[in-house]
């Protein structure tokens, strides 16, 4: 009659080994799902801060982060120096905005604040992405008659389905646009750098 005493301590051990073995499997299972679930390279650089130097921006000009500026998560982000005469025509506009305080809290950083919507009142930083369906505003800077307003004193405006925006990013009555444009988060390095994607030092 064969043996059918079962060794206690063979048991232990295989069924020890079956949990390790079985474990290692599992953890070697899962790296590779777990480095799925990171961001890419490509998705951590779109969305780091972005150093812009703007050193030759001359007053009325405006530079596009997006086409020779890489975006900033997906966003192409706009940098306009206006010059005096243009700050000053921005509080002259309220009656004709839909947000002129600019109260929506979601379209820019609680820093932001006034008629200018910027740090330095000559150095606008916009998102460019019109906030009805996403389109991209055309740069209006001339205070001359247009087509589509012949009070025009500059700014944006969408030819997609023709919303306006003063040259403070703020959304004009009666356009389909239903908020200001979006300020990002920026910061001033220096009087020629600033940095997109990171809020100025001590701001809530």
């Amino acid at each position: 009659m064969a043996d059918e005493s079962v060794n206690p301590g063979r048991r232990r051990f295989l069924t020890a080994t079956t949990v390790v073995v079985g474990g290692l499997g599992a953890a070697v299972a899962a790296v590779p799902f777990l480095q799925s679930l990171q961001p890419s390279a490509r998705a951590k650089v779109s969305g780091a801060p972005i150093k812009i130097d703007i050193s030759k921006l001359e007053p009325g000009q405006m530079m596009k982060l997006g086409s020779n500026v890489p975006q900033w998560r997906g966003q192409p982000i706009w940098i306009f120096r206006r010059p005096p005469d243009l700050v000053a025509n921005l509080a002259a506009n309220h009656d004709q905005l839909r947000d002129p305080e600019s109260k929506n809290a979601e379209q820019q950083p609680g820093y932001i604040k006034g008629d200018t919507r910027s740090i330095k009142p000559e150095i606008m930083v916009l998102v460019g992405i019109c906030t009805h369906l996403g389109c991209s505003p055309l740069f209006k800077p001339e205070v001359v008659p247009q087509t589509f307003d012949p009070q025009w004193k500059g700014g944006f405006f969408c030819p997609c389905h023709g919303s306006k925006f003063d040259l403070a990013g703020r959304v004009f009555k009666g356009v389909p646009a239903p908020d200001n444009l979006k300020v990002p988060p920026y910061r001033f390095l220096d009087d020629n750098h600033l940095m997109i994607g990171v809020d100025p030092e001590g701001a809530a």
